[in-house]
């Protein structure tokens, strides 16, 4: 038993002698390299983190651009329509002064009723009122002609349908064979729009 033991003891002692120098692993060091293999690298890590923020943040930012957008079509829109409504209720004003002021012996009950159709409200009830009974009869009897310009409008305020314009006013009245007499005035006229037309609801002299 001794000499078997011996002699199987010297042939790996030979096997081995034989064999290329082999390279001893620690377990550790292999336990150790595995662990580290297993954990993400930094480089990846951040990756991926900004890979989640940007996926998070895009729709934020989408939603925030639209808005801005939105707002920014609204608010040229609501500039747009004011800019169009102080225009078009300076013009309204400033057309029907002159229609309402404006007549001859002639003409006067033709011109002044159709002036009427440019007002809205109480004031088109006071107006008719007025060139039924004073300023109609008045110019067919005393031969009265008046003629009235606007060398100026301002636009005070404006909405979408309803605006203030101070129109000034030079007025020519002509008395039968009379010289000429020259007024000027100011005028603050309140409009308001109805059916696509701009109407004068007041009209009050400063």
């Amino acid at each position: 038993m001794t000499t078997t033991n011996s002699g199987l003891d010297a042939e790996v002692d030979q096997d081995l002698e034989d064999q290329p120098d082999a390279e001893v692993v620690d377990p550790e060091i292999v336990e150790a390299e595995d662990t580290t293999a297993a954990v993400p690298t930094p480089h990846l890590r951040r990756l991926s983190w900004s890979k989640v923020i940007t996926f998070a943040l895009l729709p934020s930012v989408l939603v925030s651009l639209v808005a801005g957008a939105g707002y920014l079509w609204f608010r040229v829109g609501a500039l747009r329509d004011t800019d169009q409504a102080r225009t078009q209720s300076v013009q309204a004003a400033t057309e029907a002064t002159v229609a309402m002021l404006s007549y001859s012996p002639d003409n006067a009950e033709v011109s002044l009723r159709a002036a009427q159709d440019r007002l809205t409200g109480s004031i088109r009830d006071s107006y008719r009122s007025l060139i039924d009974d004073v300023v109609i009869p008045g110019a067919k009897e005393k031969r009265i002609a008046a003629t009235a310009t606007v060398p100026a409008a301002a636009s005070m305020t404006a909405t979408e349908y309803h605006a203030t314009v101070m129109v000034f006013v030079n007025q020519t009245i002509i008395v039968g064979e009379d010289a000429p007499t020259d007024t000027a005035s100011a005028v603050e006229v309140t409009l308001d729009k109805s059916d696509g037309r701009w109407l004068i609801s007041g009209f009050e002299p400063k």
